[in-house]
């Protein structure tokens, strides 16, 4: 792509009316009378007092259109006419002179949107002259939007067609899809498929990179409908993004920093129209793709059906068409994990009854009268086993033999998805013509074009190109390091204060002299622990994402992929830290060192957490149900409840002026009004899935459930999203993407952390260790005594100092139990039976981890990544594009051989 330059001789006021209309502004002395000197032979078209949003009814579909009904509105710009004269208004509307020039100098038609035509009129019904209407000088003191439409001829779209790349259709594929199961599959009736008769089957083409003078070759209609709205789109966009607007300086360019100063208020492409209509689909149609998309798509109605991937690519891009994609793809893996998640439960919920470590905590009269020792230095009293009734019962829920078999199956699940989501990937690559982009088709950010302190010789191209040399990257990277490192260790200090706040608010219930209020204390503790921890990662999540921003900056990347990469890895990075910290503090460092009665461990001074008798399964539960679910409500709540706020306030008047018939509410104005995705676009929506992947499979084996209430998200977000982006959001550009970035990677990562994480949870966090040591050694088979080998005896004599309780009311204790295995006597050190079951421990992590990654491995390898089906029409792809290029030069050969000949000929 050719740089755009600006040029400083063009005269503005020269250009005519068909591709630059604008207005004069009441007043000479507004500061944009001065913006563009109008000659004579433009018409001055004066403001009425009506407001400028609204112009009389037309056709149906005027406000897709400039003026001639013919040429195609591919893109808005937007800025304000403000009333107060100064400097800064002054070099705003310099900066739109010179931008506006040279978007005309590289072709494109610029047209100023019509103001209100309803003038006022006296009592007699007669007009009066603008100026002289009773709100004209209300309106003055306003300020008033001037919305600027773009169109791009085809000589523009043909040539930036050619320099990006784009693939155009060149032959119907011809290739039989081959006969397999799945074949006779679609033909049974699908109550989730799509409807056929309003989203058909799209027809399948070979395709190859446009090229102008080879025009007759490709598939085309007509030139007005051989680019698609996206692709239209993607030029104008392009074009847009590298335009100057000071010629004096090469770093000023791009509608995103005239936005960022105020020279324009917006800029971005038209919805189709209305999204929604009074009359029925089944008898009028839709009315737009948009109004299309709603109703196949986004209604709640549809909330089982299949994704319209490819009416969704066609109308928002590529990359918006991947990412829903993934989503959907992710949401139907997550149904297996889910119905296996459930059962899992149930069998602990259908078992609970024929536990013997639960029947023995709960039994008041036998092991359950064990007294234990208090929880708390002296204020804590003395209290029974049965206190714990509770507890075991929720933590048998989560923590029976089940949750093995589960654990394995979802250390494998997260295997399957990323491997099964590669081969979808590549199918979706080459039939959305994504394969190379990043090679091939790809253009280096205008940023770094700009900004690059260095040049090289490209080993490419062999020509010069802008470059960053490792001694200008180094100090770059490094900074980015130390703050992310410094931003780590920031909610390093978060977690500790909440773990700090855990140990003191139960010690604090615990001296209540409340029993049930002491039994409660360790729920209590977790829940409003979680609810604290979640609020801190909300707010410290906003915080470190506009540093991620600033340090992705300072790094300079070449090009767009190569940005979104490093930002999503520091983004990622955070977020794996601020949300699953206490989630990894809880299952391996909660009660782990906890120390004995006459030794506790200490934390700042503070006697460290225990764990409740039957573990700290139950609590690992309650943070992580919290953590996930509360994320999910809030997000969702963010994501749409904001929006549909803010866009009723902004479009209340526009609606408002339509409903008095005091004109129409134009397309422009409607998506001006409504929210802007922002320069990060999808970023949002994968983390928020990607962090719940990470719920699904790091600690599964503690919740179950976690598959199951993400499919339910997953189920209402993919409708919510469709829903924002139809009605809520301004229709983005039609970004493309080869594939789904730097997050596929994280996802493996995730996918084999989880099976170290599921190991250790099994063998250090759950009983499964403990009791099957037992159960070999000394329960002949069965689990009955557990819990009298699992305490420990302690002679309340030996407490430390300072920790014994004042006024028991257990009276004369002589022996107290506690989790753990120590000898029975002082010095309490760990007994034999500890180095049993911690080498156990060890050697099931060992043999689990081993076992597990050798099938991972083994079925990332059997699994191809390109089913065989596209690799073949890869290659007839290929084959038809070299037999293109081989009659183009034979043309090429004979044209010459024949203008060689009329030379001669006239020599002669």
């Amino acid at each position: 792509m050719s740089k755009i330059t600006p040029s400083s001789s063009i005269n503005y006021g020269a250009m005519s009316e068909s591709d630059l209309v604008l207005t004069e502004r009441g007043a000479e002395k507004n500061a944009n009378a001065s913006e563009i000197e109008l000659s004579d032979n433009i018409e001055k078209q004066p403001l009425h007092a009506a407001s400028p949003a609204k112009k009389p009814e037309g056709k149906k579909d005027e406000d897709q259109f400039l003026k001639d009904g013919k040429s195609k509105i591919d893109y808005v710009m937007v800025y304000k006419n403000e009333t107060k004269e100064g400097e800064d208004e002054a070099k705003r509307a310099k900066r739109r002179k010179e931008f506006f020039a040279n978007l005309k100098e590289e072709g494109l038609i610029l047209e100023q949107a019509d103001p209100d035509t309803i003038p006022a009129a006296t009592e007699e019904g007669e007009e009066l002259p603008a100026s002289e209407s009773p709100d004209y000088q209300k309106m003055e003191e306003e300020d008033k939007n001037t919305f600027i439409k773009v169109h791009a001829p085809w000589s523009v779209l043909s040539r930036y067609a050619e320099e990006m790349k784009i693939k155009m259709p060149i032959k119907e594929n011809d290739i039989d899809e081959p006969t397999t199961i799945w074949t006779f599959l679609r033909k049974v009736p699908n109550p989730f498929a799509l409807s056929t008769e309003f989203v058909p089957q799209e027809t399948n083409y070979f395709t190859l990179a446009f090229v102008r003078s080879r025009e007759d070759e490709f598939i085309m209609e007509s030139r007005d409908t051989f680019f698609s709205g996206t692709t239209r789109s993607r030029i104008v966009h392009e074009i847009l993004e590298k335009a100057r607007y000071d010629p004096d300086d090469k770093t000023k360019f791009g509608y995103d920093h005239m936005v960022a100063n105020g020279s324009l208020a917006a800029c971005f492409p038209l919805h189709d129209g209305d999204w929604h209509s009074d009359q029925s689909l089944l008898t009028h149609g839709p009315l737009n793709d948009r109004h299309l998309l709603y109703e196949e798509w986004a209604s709640p109605k549809k909330f089982y059906k299949q994704q319209p991937l490819n009416l969704i690519r066609s109308y928002f891009g590529d990359k918006i068409g991947l990412y829903f994609s993934w989503l959907g793809y992710y949401t139907i893996m997550l149904t297996y994990a889910a119905i296996f998640g459930v059962v899992t439960f149930l069998l602990g919920c259908i078992t609970l009854g024929s536990s013997v470590k639960v029947q023995e905590i709960c039994n008041e009269e036998g092991v359950g009268s064990l007294v234990m020792c208090p929880l708390c230095n002296e204020r804590c009293d003395y209290w029974h086993l049965s206190s714990s009734c509770f507890y075991s019962k929720l933590t048998y829920l989560f923590d029976n033999w089940a949750t093995v078999i589960f654990a394995i199956f979802m250390s494998l699940w997260a295997t399957m998805f990323c491997e099964f989501w590669k081969r979808r990937e590549n199918t979706l690559q080459y039939e959305w013509d994504l394969f190379g982009f990043e090679d091939n088709e790809e253009n280096v950010r205008p940023e770094f074009e700009a900004k690059a302190p260095d040049k090289r010789i490209s080993p490419i191209t062999k020509l010069s190109e802008p470059y960053l040399a490792l001694r200008t990257k180094f100090p770059r990277i490094a900074a980015s390091i130390m703050s992310i490192l410094f931003m780590i260790l920031l909610v390093v200090a978060a977690v500790i204060s909440v773990i700090i706040y855990r140990i003191a608010i139960k010690v604090a219930l615990a001296r209540t002299g409340s029993e049930f209020v002491s039994s409660m204390s360790s729920i209590v503790t977790s829940v409003t622990a979680s609810f604290i921890s979640v609020i801190l990662i909300m707010i410290l999540q906003n915080v470190y994402e506009r540093i991620a921003v600033w340090l992705t900056d300072l790094e300079l990347h070449r090009t767009e992929t190569e940005y979104e990469d490093s930002f999503v890895f520091k983004m990622y990075l955070f977020a794996f830290v601020n949300y699953y910290s206490t989630s990894f503090y809880i299952a391996f460092l909660k009660g782990k060192i906890p120390g004995n009665p006459s030794d506790y461990g200490k934390i700042f001074g503070l006697r460290q957490e225990e764990c409740d008798a039957s573990g700290c399964m139950q609590e690992l539960f309650i943070n992580i149900a919290i953590t996930m679910c509360g994320k999910q409500f809030f997000n969702n709540f963010m994501e749409l409840g904001t929006p549909v706020i803010l866009n009723c306030i902004r479009s209340y008047k526009g609606r408002q002026e339509e409903k008095k018939g005091r004109g129409k509410y134009e397309q422009w104005e409607k998506d001006l009004d409504l929210a802007d995705i922002g320069p990060r676009g999808l970023f949002k929506e994968y983390l928020e899935m990607v962090v719940q992947f990470g719920f699904t499979t790091i600690f599964v084996c503690a919740f179950p459930l976690a598959p199951f209430f993400a499919l339910l998200n997953n189920l209402i977000e993919i409708r919510l999203d469709a829903f924002k982006f139809i009605s809520q959001l301004r229709r983005p550009y039609a970004a493309r993407a080869q594939d789904i970035g730097a997050w596929y990677a994280i996802l493996v990562g995730i996918g084999n952390l989880s099976v170290l994480t599921n190991a250790l949870v099994l063998a250090f966090t759950s009983e499964f260790i403990p009791q099957a040591v037992y159960k070999r050694r000394g329960g002949n088979g069965t689990l009955a005594g557990y819990m009298d080998f699992s305490l420990s005896h302690f002679n309340p004599e030996d407490f430390e100092e300072g920790s014994a309780p004042i006024d028991s009311e257990f009276g004369n204790i002589t022996d107290c139990r506690y989790r753990g295995f120590y000898e029975s006597t002082a010095p309490y050190n760990y007994n034999y039976d500890n180095w049993v079951i911690l080498t156990w421990k060890l050697f099931f992590v060992l043999i689990y981890e081993h076992v597990i990654y050798l099938i991972k491995f083994a079925l990332a390898y059997m699994i191809p990544d390109v089913p065989d089906f596209v690799r073949d029409q890869i290659r007839r792809e290929n084959y038809l594009a070299q037999q293109a290029l081989h009659e183009a030069t034979l043309q090429r050969a004979l044209r010459d051989d024949q203008d060689d000949r009329k030379g001669g000929a006239s020599n002669a």
